[in-house]
């Protein structure tokens, strides 16, 4: 094995943005409808697409079956183990260190030592509008809402999910109080999600006041989204506007990892992953989706996350394809003779964990 490929295997991962696991006994239905991040057609089943067909390669021996084993077979030793015993098992096996949690979706459970929160914003508004507040209360009970969370023990970055509310085409600057009291009228009284353009600007530039790193989802999710609108290049003006203020991490990027590379070599603040990419285009493609982003990205800006979520065989295919992935594209620039061993290790053990540690300031940042 390689130097670099050895230091990838060894280092305990940072995993800056993920979710929990599911606790319960999944039958087919169920872990079919989280393999994948669309909706299941009748008769097409989940294992056959590229993730599918990982699971079955790289997370079945772990359950003591052979390689490529029939997903009813897989599913029945699943069951036969249990959730908690096959969580373990691949949260064992991804060999991650510390968790950044975010916990405004779905389950937020995760058995490990080191898990550091990421609150989800549009999920502090969403209680807040459901609560009750006057449109003319609106800004400050959200500051004040926006705060009260971020002081939680264990707090470490906010997040938004303007990209699934609004996508990014919205003017860069910060929204009038008069603006946000007359959006809100109208938001408060249709009630539901936060998806007026001038609250979730209003939103993001309550991030850039509060002070934390702001993690936003850009590229690739679920049928929400609008994949058109979501190209991080369209938040040039706004990163523009809120320079020298807070890191700003583009989340998963896929198909726009170019652009986010882009944004990350122009702006001080920008930094991004190609985290949920990894799982679902798998080991055999992470090298292709890991060169894109790393053909101008600054090698302190790249981050790893598995954006696991439900499953645990995510956290541990996420991080097969991170390691083999990057440890393959560094290795043969090391071989090319375009890049020193030594500095091949040191990007690796940066994007693996460092970098993360730096920007959250986590224990152990250098």
């Amino acid at each position: 094995m390689s130097e670099v490929r050895q230091a990838l295997a060894a280092l305990r991962l940072v995993d800056h943005h993920c979710h929990g696991v599911v606790t319960d006994d999944l039958d087919r239905d169920g872990f079919e409808s989280l393999l994948t991040e669309g909706d299941r057609w009748p008769g097409v089943s989940a294992f056959d697409t590229p993730v599918g067909v990982s699971v079955r390669r790289h997370c079945a021996p772990l359950l003591g079956l052979d390689r490529h084993a029939p997903p009813e077979e897989y599913l029945a030793r699943r069951a036969e183990l249990g959730a908690p015993e096959v969580n373990r098992r691949f949260l064992e096996a991804a060999g991650t260190d510390t968790y950044c949690l975010d916990t405004g979706l779905g389950p937020t459970d995760l058995a490990a030592e080191r898990v550091y929160e990421v609150v989800r914003l549009e999920s502090v508004e969403e209680e807040l509008a459901a609560g009750g507040v006057e449109p003319d209360a609106y800004a400050e009970a959200f500051r004040a809402a926006a705060l009260q969370a971020v002081r939680r023990p264990g707090v470490v970055a906010v997040k938004s999910v303007a990209a699934y509310r609004t996508g990014f085409d919205l003017d860069p600057r910060r929204p009038s109080a008069a603006e946000v009291e007359r959006a809100a009228r109208e938001r408060l009284a249709a009630g539901g999600r936060l998806r007026d353009p001038v609250l979730v600007r209003h939103l993001l530039w309550t991030a850039v006041d509060l002070g934390l790193p702001l993690q936003l989802h850009t590229g690739f999710g679920d049928n929400d989204i609008r994949l058109h609108r979501v190209d991080p290049a369209r938040l040039t003006d706004w990163l523009h506007a809120t320079a020298g203020t807070i890191p700003v991490l583009l989340l998963h990027c896929w198909p726009y990892q170019r652009q986010a590379g882009y944004l990350a070599s122009v702006f001080e603040q920008v930094y991004l992953d190609v985290g949920l990419t990894l799982h679902h285009v798998g080991p055999v493609r992470a090298r292709a989706v890991l060169e894109e982003a790393l053909e101008i990205t600054p090698f302190r800006k790249l981050l790893y996350s598995s954006d696991a979520y439900g499953l645990a065989e995510f956290y541990r295919l996420g991080a097969l394809a991170f390691r083999r992935g990057l440890g393959e594209l560094l290795q043969d620039r090391v071989a090319a003779d375009e890049m020193s061993a030594h500095d091949a290790v040191r990007l690796a053990e940066w994007a693996g964990a460092h970098n993360a540690r730096r920007v959250y300031h986590l224990p152990g940042a250098s």
